[in-house]
């Protein structure tokens, strides 16, 4: 079969007006940017031939959608130069050397398309995607930053920070009371729309360029959070990836830690304990966990703490633990501490200590924690108080105390009114292949509570 002819490709090129002799060079000069040195064989013929249809492979469509978004002075998606995602037979991994504009754009068009985002969380989460670029990538991520010519000529302000710092305070408590699945789609909308009008504006000073960078990256660490609490994995995957790219390039290092910290947590859940360990402990390199809060710190410590669990590192994941909670005693209420920690309590770091006792096999230990966090969290914190109690009914189920198990999954019911969270929906499924043996026992407990998980779950 032949090709066929890239028009939309074609279109936008012809709007810039120059040869594909002058693209080429200026395609060259921005692959050389990103140390695409693979690129650097671009010439006429290449675009001759990616107009005609060709694939454009690689790191090549991200390169050629900034290298027109430059000379056009206005974003240009991949979706604008025929090339999006949807167009690929499988949606690829995501990758660290991407331009983070536009792949912010673009992974904001996929999330906000139904079929684009169906396609996309269809997709395999990626444990090869998980390799981390060499660190002198991320040092270097300030200096890209700064080179960016500006595609717009709004001038950022400080209140334009201000404005998106008060929106990531707010969804992340709609998060914590709700669950991920709660207010996702306007979360994403403004990353997408607002947001990256902004980070394609002029800045008055550095300053200013680095605190609009690190809050639209806490805004992309809560798209990739909430659909990781959505079980939405490689779409989470995706976000996370971005985020810490932007966190980077506004010299945030600890937010970078943070947002590591988050793909090392959804690497253990999915069964990667030696990735998790990887990643958890780039969270903790130097620069990200001595410039953080203690709170971050013992944040960072305690999902180091599970990897190294799940991995059967009983000695270090126990070391790992103590300096958490060593680090958290040292937090107090009148620290400077940024907005995306006021969740992480003793509640938080009981309950992943419980989670990682249960991983080592210590069920005891693990029931103990739980309880303690039961008992410590505050109300606001809904979805995560549900599961908590989920887990600590599975562990009691565990050890063969099946009432106690009942009476706290029951509980756990309660608490799940009203929440939109895939976790939770999770928790439910796991107390529901728990009680099988005993829900055809007519009147029982188990039984009784079998058939209202199930009805919560056909409303859900």
């Amino acid at each position: 079969m032949g090709r066929t002819r890239n028009t939309r490709l074609a279109a936008v090129i012809q709007e810039l007006g120059v040869s594909q002799r002058q693209l080429a060079a200026r395609f060259r000069a921005v692959a050389a940017e990103h140390g695409a040195t693979e690129l650097q064989s671009v010439a006429q013929p290449y675009i001759a031939r990616w107009i005609a249809g060709a694939a454009v492979e690689g790191r090549a469509p991200s390169i050629l959608a900034e290298t027109l978004s430059r000379g056009l002075g206005r974003l240009v998606t991949l979706a604008d130069i025929g090339l999006a995602a949807d167009t690929e037979p499988e949606p690829q991994p995501p990758a660290w050397s991407d331009d983070t504009l536009t792949t912010l754009v673009t992974l904001g068009s996929t999330d906000m398309d139904i079929d684009r985002r169906r396609l996309l969380t269809q997709s395999v989460y990626s444990v090869a995607a998980l390799a981390l670029p060499e660190d002198d990538f991320f040092r270097q991520a300030v200096h890209r930053a700064q080179k960016r010519k500006p595609l717009s000529s709004y001038t950022v302000t400080a209140q334009d920070v201000e404005d998106v710092r008060e929106m990531a305070a707010f969804f992340s408590r709609r998060d914590q009371k709700r669950g991920g699945r709660a207010g996702r789609a306007a979360l994403v909308a403004y990353l997408r729309t607002d947001v990256t009008e902004l980070l394609s504006g002029r800045f008055l000073s550095e300053d200013i360029r680095r605190t609009m960078t690190s809050a639209a990256a806490e805004l992309a660490y809560l798209a990739g959070w909430t659909a990781f609490d959505g079980r939405e994995h490689p779409l989470a995957q995706r976000w996370l990836t971005i985020a810490t790219g932007l966190a980077e390039e506004a010299g945030d290092a600890p937010l970078a830690g943070h947002i590591l910290r988050a793909l090392a947590h959804q690497a253990v859940d999915l069964g990667q304990p030696q990735e998790a360990v990887r990643l958890a402990e780039a969270s903790l390199s130097s620069r990200r966990y001595t410039h953080a809060c203690w709170r971050e710190r013992s944040l960072l410590g305690v999902v180091h703490a599970r990897g190294l669990a799940a991995a059967g590192d009983k000695k270090a994941a126990a070391a790992a633990l103590l300096r958490a909670e060593q680090d958290l005693g040292r937090a107090s209420d009148g620290d400077d501490e940024p907005n995306r920690v006021f969740f992480y309590t003793e509640a938080s770091l009981a309950h992943e200590t419980a989670a990682a006792l249960r991983d080592l096999g210590d069920l005891k230990g693990a029931e103990t924690q739980f309880q303690r966090s039961v008992r410590t969290r505050r109300a606001q914190f809904v979805r995560t108080h549900s599961v908590t109690l989920g887990y600590l009914g599975a562990v009691q189920a565990q050890q063969g105390h099946l009432d106690s198990a009942c009476e706290t999954w029951g509980q756990a019911l309660d608490a799940m009114t009203g929440v939109q969270s895939g976790r939770a929906r999770e928790s439910i499924l796991q107390m529901r292949r728990a009680l099988s043996p005993f829900r055809n026992r007519a009147g029982s407990q188990a039984a009784e509570l079998d058939a209202r998980a199930r009805s919560m779950l056909s409303q859900a």
